[in-house]
């Protein structure tokens, strides 16, 4: 018994593909059976099928494989014949008789074969005795693997063959079809005919549709070899490639072969600038060479279109017009044919037509196209797709580029006239692909004209993305002059700044203000913007400070944008500034605005002030909010509303203010939507995530988080909320490795150019991950580190999430004193604060500096204060942890040490706790707890309490009383596959879930049994 080998030039991995991949293993491993693997160019049948043969499910049979070939005149049984070879030296000593009918098609197996019969005269009965022989001789073989790859490729003989062998399979036959729907003969059905699933055979159908942007983006990875895949970048990749695997594969292959490394940066200036892969160049020029005349036409039509469009368009532009004659006719490429020549040669099969030397030379010209036929031939080969609404294009934009990039410029150039005469009467007319074919005509003006109308409309729409894309493509031309130049980049500046887009804006505007000429107020308005876009969008904090600086002397004769700038510096989240740096910059900009001045610059300056004054907690910023919210809106003051709402949402969700903080986050949306802003958008849906953790919404909270690292393109600020989120997640699980990646992409890989709110938090999480670990000093390393930022900057309540976790590793490590100390220094910090999640905080701290002096009941008295506290936020998860704190306390033998992770209150390690006389009552309460924790996800804070409870004999009864879950995963066994899935080992599972390692082996052979798969790796993470 054999196996083949293969080698792997494709992906190193298979993604997106196990249900199709455990369908076509159930099929193989259920025969007789007839698996059908259908799908597209490029999509990945055969990765998919050579997968499958390699799996240890399948090792130890034999596999024969064979590929029809695009061939003008294909050998009858070709396919057949070929992997009937494969068996040389394999057949076994008796064989029935009929298989000697093999004999002069295989004289490599001539050996093993019984004699060849007597010849038969009749064309027919040869024809039958020859599908008996080959059914006869995969009969003789037993447990067999048959895999003919494109099916549609297949002569008359053998697809008659295929349909006689899977009609009536041997019984140890597995029979695996590839093929694509769209080159099928006739009415495109497998075997020319309806397959019609015989009793007691096992059969499946397997379509394979392209890639979402999750898989885009880790079949990406694979490629490239790196974990670090922007959730952009994917997502350009998805829009240009399809999700087609194969067109992927060459994209990122060609990336990696101009060395820029993948994911740094400017990912879709560098997709525009790459050519097309040679392999779909070639791809696509084979497939235009076979077209006839119309369908030539009409694709070139539809590439010079490049977006999809209805039938009528592109027979204008494809079909001869008046004025259009002789020379001025764009010719036809070579190989295209006269309409109605014939395309295939006799069993040729579609899309593989004879190459005729002299329609290939001939010098007609297509008169009187007919776009309808030629559309629907092109659809027929894959070319072009349906979008629905008779709209025709191409599948994704290298298609589109392939196709474009055969045109001889002189053709394309004609081809834009055209579409320009077909659009400028259109209504309403369509202005950016208006301004598009101008520009590739070359008229300058006419490209302006076009280009500034499809700006205003843009805006009109709130569509920012597409004013942005226009301006930049305006920026980048050489041709500009210097008036219009300065007056695009000016409105570049101001645009850039409300959308996600910002790489190539940034870099035009960076040139830009290094042009000598520019008047210093023009440059200096550029440069405001320029410094927000590095702030807000780049999170480059340092260099958009500095930039701002600059722009406030350049703007030195306008008091309007240098009040503004003074603004921007005013942000107490931007940099490691004390807070009176601050303050000074807001004063120095209340100075130069007047009750007199734009209702939407003292919106925005004395919004920034009363933001600053919320995020410190002071009590009088309360009162100043509503009075500015109170004001009036203009379709500026809008804007400014929406940020000042945003703001205000942020800051009052580090403080705890949780229902403020939710009405604010629904005006800020409100706002944010009507005025068009999506960063804006994008910035309060970063804190609703937080939001959203922090009051216990955590069904469903992952997903939203990664949805929104997809949705806003790598900006800083809103990415790093959306990591913050996951890595508090990760912990809650136990998945120390995801959260430790999470939390260094949320903030501390780069301090400096961090949102100073954001970095206590994070820290303070970063360090309980470190305590669970054991890792003491790192975790104390962090948190001086993280102390010393607080204490410089002065902002004492964005502290809560880190001081727990401060003192809890100080007393660990040890140093009590200290731990007291930071204490009184903390409560100094948030005295006369309107912080409510900051005083829960510091109750919580107190108990763990209670709790290692010894005072126990000084301890239990401030844990349970802060469980209250926390409990009136609300914030469930932190009120769960301080009572578990509370009860621990009072669970507590005396002994004090371990190194295991306890919700990181009090210190009070790993001990063994002893229910005591009161065991029913603290044992009620600690399963209460383990419920809580359960129904927010924090799993491992669950199985911690559960582990106490069993330690001391407790058992936890069901609600439902005990009930079986026959094939289904139990819940147990899905947070057991859960972890599997990501990769823990046994002793990590036992870790997260407080279990010993034997009932962990116990869980994960039930897991394998139950999911019916034999590997770690084929377990998914849902189980």
């Amino acid at each position: 018994m054999t196996s083949p080998l293969f080698h792997r030039s494709g992906a190193p991995v298979l993604v997106g593909r196990a249900g199709e991949l455990h369908a076509l293993l159930d099929a193989i491993n259920h025969p007789p059976s007839v698996a059908f693997v259908e799908g597209e160019a490029g999509i990945g049948k055969t990765r998919l099928i050579r997968e499958a043969l390699q799996h240890p499910s399948v090792q130890g049979r034999r596999v024969v494989l064979s590929t029809c070939q695009p061939l003008r005149e294909p050998f009858p049984y070709g396919p057949f014949f070929d992997l009937l070879r494969q068996l040389e030296g394999q057949l076994p000593y008796k064989l029935n008789p009929v298989c000697g009918a093999l004999r002069p098609y295989l004289p490599e197996l001539a050996d093993a074969l019984p004699p060849a019969p007597e010849t038969l005269h009749d064309h027919q009965a040869r024809r039958h005795r020859l599908f008996r022989a080959v059914r006869a001789l995969l009969a003789s073989l037993g447990q067999v693997v048959v895999v003919v790859e494109d099916l549609h490729w297949a002569d008359d003989g053998t697809r008659d063959l295929v349909s006689y062998l899977v009609d009536d399979p041997p019984a140890g036959v597995s029979t695996v079809l590839s093929y694509r729907r769209e080159d099928l003969v006739g009415a495109g059905l497998q075997l020319g005919r309806a397959y019609r699933h015989p009793p007691g055979i096992t059969s499946a159908l397997i379509p394979l549709k392209p890639l979402d942007v999750p898989a885009v983006r880790c079949l990406t990875a694979a490629i490239a070899g790196t974990d670090a895949v922007p959730a952009d970048l994917a997502a350009e990749l998805h829009e240009r490639t399809a999700g087609i695997p194969f067109v992927l594969e060459e994209v990122v292959r060609a990336l990696i072969v101009s060395g820029l490394p993948v994911g740094w940066g400017a990912e879709r200036e560098t997709l525009d600038a790459m050519e097309v892969p040679r392999l779909l160049r070639e791809a696509m020029a084979d497939q235009m060479a076979a077209f006839s005349t119309d369908a030539m036409a009409v694709v070139r039509a539809a590439a010079v279109l490049r977006v999809p469009a209805t039938e009528d368009l592109i027979a204008t532009v494809a079909s001869d017009e008046p004025g259009f004659a002789g020379a001025d006719e764009p010719r036809p490429f070579a190989g295209a044919r006269p309409a109605g020549a014939r395309r295939d040669a006799p069993g040729a099969p579609p899309g593989h037509g004879v190459r005729d030397g002299a329609h290939a030379r001939a010098s007609w010209l297509p008169i009187g196209v007919d776009a309808g036929s030629g559309i629907r031939e092109a659809l027929l080969a894959g070319v072009l797709y349906d979008f629905g609404g008779d709209r025709y294009g191409f599948r994704h934009s290298l298609a589109q580029q392939a196709a474009y990039d055969l045109l001889p410029s002189l053709d394309r150039r004609r081809l834009h006239r055209r579409v320009l005469a077909a659009l400028i009467h259109a209504e309403p007319p369509p202005l950016v692909q208006l301004a598009y074919h101008a520009r590739q005509v070359g008229g300058l003006d006419a490209w302006l004209r076009y280009s500034e109308a499809a700006i205003d409309a843009a805006r009109r729409l709130g569509d920012t993305a597409v004013a942005v894309e226009i301006l930049e493509g305006l920026l980048s031309d050489p041709r500009l002059r210097t008036g219009d130049r300065a007056r695009f980049a000016v409105q570049l500046s101001h645009t850039a700044v409300l959308g996600h887009s910002y790489r190539r804006a940034a870099e035009l505007l960076h040139g830009i203000v290094r042009d000598g000429d520019l008047p210093d107020v023009v440059r200096g308005e550029i440069r405001l913007n320029l410094g927000r876009l590095l702030r807000n969008q780049a999170g480059q904090y340092e260099q958009g400070r500095l930039y701002t600086e600059i722009a406030v002397e350049e703007l030195r004769d306008s008091p309007a944008l240098a009040a503004r700038a003074m603004a921007a510096l005013g942000i107490a989240s931007c940099g490691e500034h004390p807070y009176g740096v601050y303050q000074q910059w807001l004063d120095r900009a209340e100075e130069l605005v007047t009750d007199q001045s734009d209702p939407a610059l003292r919106l925005a300056v004395r919004g920034n002030r009363v933001v600053l004054r919320m995020m410190a907690g002071n009590p009088t910023a309360w009162a100043e909010a509503q009075e500015l919210t109170s004001t009036g809106q203009s379709p500026g003051e809008c804007l400014q509303l929406a940020r000042l709402y945003g703001n205000l949402a942020e800051a009052t969700t580090w403080l705890g203010h949780y229902a403020a903080a939710q009405r604010f986050r629904r005006e800020g949306q409100r706002y944010a939507a009507e005025c068009r802003a999506p960063f804006l958008q994008g910035v309060i849906d970063g804190t609703s995530l937080r939001l959203e953790w922090s009051i216990g919404n955590w069904r469903g909270l992952a997903e939203r988080s990664r949805q929104v690292l997809a949705m806003v393109q790598g900006i800083s600020g809103t990415a790093a909320d959306a990591q913050l989120v996951l890595g508090l997640l990760a912990i809650a699980r136990g998945e120390w490795d995801a959260a430790t990646d999470a939390l260094e992409a949320a903030a501390l890989s780069d301090p400096a150019n961090t949102r100073a709110s954001i970095l206590p938090a994070a820290a303070g999480a970063v360090i309980r991950v470190r305590m669970a670990r054991g890792e003491m000093e790192s975790a104390r390393a962090e948190a001086e580190r993280a102390i010393a930022r607080v204490r410089r900057k002065g902002m004492w309540v964005w502290g809560a999430e880190l001081m727990p976790m401060a003192v809890a590793v100080l007393v660990r490590c040890g140093r009590v004193a200290e731990a007291e100390a930071l204490v009184a220094e903390y409560a100094a910090g948030i005295a006369c604060c309107d912080a409510p999640l900051a005083a829960a905080a510091l109750d919580a701290c107190r108990g763990t500096v209670a709790y290692a002096q010894g005072r126990r009941a000084a301890a239990i008295a401030a844990f349970e204060t802060a469980s209250a506290r926390y409990a009136a936020l609300p914030s469930p998860y932190l009120a769960a942890r301080t009572a578990e704190a509370a009860l621990r306390c009072r669970l507590a033998t005396g002994a004090v040490g371990g190194s295991a992770d306890l919700g990181g209150m009090a210190g009070l390690g790993d001990a063994r706790y002893a229910v005591g006389k009161s065991g029913a009552q603290l044992a009620t309460e600690l399963t209460e707890l383990a419920e809580r924790f359960a129904a927010l996800g924090a799993t491992r804070d669950a199985a911690r309490c559960r582990r106490v409870l069993r330690d001391n004999g407790v058992i936890i009864p069901s609600r439902r009383g005990r009930r079986g879950y026959g094939d289904r995963l139990s819940p147990r066994e899905k947070e057991v596959a859960r972890l599997v899935a990501i990769g823990h080992t046994n002793r990590e599972i036992a870790d997260v879930l407080f279990l010993s390692p034997r009932t962990v082996e116990q869980h994960v052979a039930k897991v394998l049994q139950k999911l019916n798969v034999t590997s770690r790796s084929e377990v998914l993470a849902d189980g």
